[in-house]
């Protein structure tokens, strides 16, 4: 249900804004990967257009964070604060995707940055996805995180449930209502956010017990590195990340969501479909390009002529 609920959200946000929309990114700093939000949303901001222009992909972050820049080459072992298998790999994805560009001195590999990084991120909203409010799971602990931390700008909850007064008495005051109809794209909007307060450094509890509490202080600098992390990782990502059944009932919607004939609903390839399916019949995936579609329906660019400068001559340096 939630999954189904999650798709339908993003691709009515696809259709009726230009913000980018991407699935299941991690919204914690200091424990990682103790709090995934459900959808991360971008909203573009003045210099989009020269993010675009640079790759499709996500750019490696270690690499936007690296001593790199536009002018002189440096020396791709120091460039990048790792280890230096990991700077490899780094600068190999970083030359990949257009912002890197490489020369050779003396047999040594030293690179720069086709351009600088742009200030491309406008806006980060997040998106906890409930559809049912009576199993609300572990929602309040989520939220007062979400806000505690102030990663992104709004923090928005979106239900199918209808929302009563007591509803909006549990959850923590800055944290956005939306009421939204998978079936019918119908959206209502209970309560606007509050937007928080992310160039300040904000609390994230990393460990709780029935008497006590860890936290951490995360500073603005450590939040500004995450949220850029989570902008380029949905540039990079969007929602569509999932493989269409191999069925012969498997179909896709115009928006490119997974959609069974068979049971005439929109499926989860990754637990309704396969052998253990009643309705299962082993057939190649649907045809369709999911990227092309997102490039058709969102400001994501699919195919950039990437920076020129980086296109003289490099080829003999790979």
């Amino acid at each position: 249900m939630e999954f189904r609920f999650e798709l339908a959200l993003a691709a009515h946000l696809e259709a009726t804004t230009d913000w980018l929309i991407a699935r299941q990114l991690g919204g914690a700093v200091a424990n990682p990967g103790s709090r995934i939000m459900d959808l991360c949303c971008v909203r573009p901001g003045a210099e989009f257009e020269e993010r675009t222009a640079i790759t499709s992909h996500t750019i490696p972050p270690l690499a936007i964070e690296s001593d790199v820049g536009a002018g002189a080459a440096t020396d791709w072992r120091t460039a990048v604060d790792c280890s230096t298998e990991h700077a490899r790999s780094v600068v190999d994805r970083a030359v990949d995707c257009g912002f890197f560009e490489v020369e050779r001195r003396n047999g040594r590999r030293y690179v720069r940055q086709t351009t600088r990084y742009p200030d491309w991120i406008g806006s980060l909203v997040g998106i906890e996805n409930k559809p049912d409010l009576d199993r609300p799971g572990d929602l309040d602990r989520q939220l007062r995180v979400d806000i505690a931390l102030g990663l992104f700008d709004e923090v928005i909850l979106a239900t199918e449930s209808y929302v009563t007064r007591a509803h909006l008495n549990r959850l923590p005051e800055p944290v956005g209502v939306w009421r939204f109809d998978p079936d019918s794209d119908e959206m209502k909007i209970v309560r606007e956010p509050t937007p928080l307060s992310t160039d300040e450094p904000g609390i994230e509890p990393t460990n709780a017990e029935p008497l006590r509490t860890d936290i951490a202080v995360v500073d603005a600098e450590a939040k500004a590195r995450k949220r850029r992390r989570i902008a380029e990782r949905a540039y990079g990502k969007g929602w569509r990340s999932y493989d269409l059944p191999a069925c012969e009932h498997a179909e896709v919607t115009d928006d490119g969501r997974p959609y069974c004939g068979f049971y005439d609903r929109v499926v989860d390839p990754a637990t309704d479909c396969g052998e253990s399916c009643s309705g299962y019949e082993p057939s190649e995936p649907p045809e369709i390009d999911l990227e092309q579609l997102r490039a058709e329906r969102s400001p994501w660019v699919a195919d950039p002529d990437g920076i020129t400068r980086s296109q003289s001559g490099l080829g003999r340096f790979q």
